[in-house]
């Protein structure tokens, strides 16, 4: 993917961030899919804005997106490249007005996460990376600068970011078998990558089930286009062509050699 079409995707990004602005500074209602499943009009606004571009300018590509019935990409496998659309990762910390919420768009080339973009609106920040070019993030005002995770190699000198409205106590007890000097609690899987992909911590875990794909695919290509890796906690790389999107062994993101250092460390089972 050239440069071009890299900042093209930023732009549709952007683009759905403003949408999403404009709401959050309204009363807006809060529906439920299911149990502490939160979804509002800006999931949808932004969801349908971002397929109805990507469409328009990348024709052919599959695309699965969270606001988007299953129908309209059921057949998404046979396509060598497909995006992973979340119109706003982050619902719950979107309806708590905390700010940690971003919109993520990932390319699948095959079967890597191969190209991420995720902004966030409420600091105009934009992290994108290219698996194998590299890692860049964008400020407010438009000052770029590349970035790359963090060196540390011992999980006892990591700062460790997970989810901070799913604290189950087997996270608890995972942590407590790393031993990571710092915990640090963080909305949005998107974000959490970001954070890794630019070194402000050494890595992200999620246990059980870690969301779909579209909470992935971005975050991944993003912190492998910085240096990092990311697999599931039995070591293996997130499998989007499973057929199966929901995200069931968990997830860790770090350096490589942090990565294979923590992943000792976790209990069995």
């Amino acid at each position: 993917m050239s440069s071009s079409e890299l900042e093209l995707l930023a732009g549709i990004a952007r683009d759905a961030g403003r949408g999403i602005l404009r709401i959050y500074d309204s009363d807006f209602r809060v529906d439920y899919k299911g149990p502490g499943d939160p979804v509002t009009d800006a999931d949808r606004e932004a969801n349908a804005l971002i397929c109805s571009r990507l469409q328009a300018e990348f024709p052919g590509v599959a695309i699965v997106a969270e606001e988007s019935a299953s129908e309209h990409y059921a057949d998404y496998r046979e396509h060598s490249r497909v995006f992973f659309v979340d119109p706003l990762d982050g619902t719950r910390e979107y309806v708590a007005k905390n700010g940690q919420f971003v919109v993520m768009i990932g390319l699948l080339i095959e079967d890597r996460a191969s190209l991420g973009v995720v902004y966030a609106p409420t600091t105009d920040t934009l992290w994108c990376g290219e698996r194998g070019v590299g890692a860049f993030r964008i400020d407010e005002g438009g000052t770029r600068r590349e970035v790359r995770v963090a060196a540390v190699d011992a999980p006892e000198n990591a700062r460790v970011t997970v989810s901070r409205s799913r604290r189950s106590e087997r996270l608890k007890h995972t942590l407590q078998q790393i031993g990571p000097r710092q915990i640090v609690p963080m909305g949005s899987a998107g974000l959490k990558g970001a954070l890794v992909a630019e070194g402000d911590v050494d890595a992200y875990l999620a246990v059980g089930v870690a969301g779909k794909h579209w909470d992935a695919c971005a975050m991944d290509a993003l912190v492998s286009a910085a240096g990092g890796q990311v697999s599931d906690l039995r070591g293996q790389p997130l499998d989007y062509r499973s057929g199966e999107l929901e995200l069931s062994h968990g997830l860790l993101a770090a350096n490589p050699v942090l990565h294979e250092a923590m992943r000792r460390r976790l209990p069995a089972g």
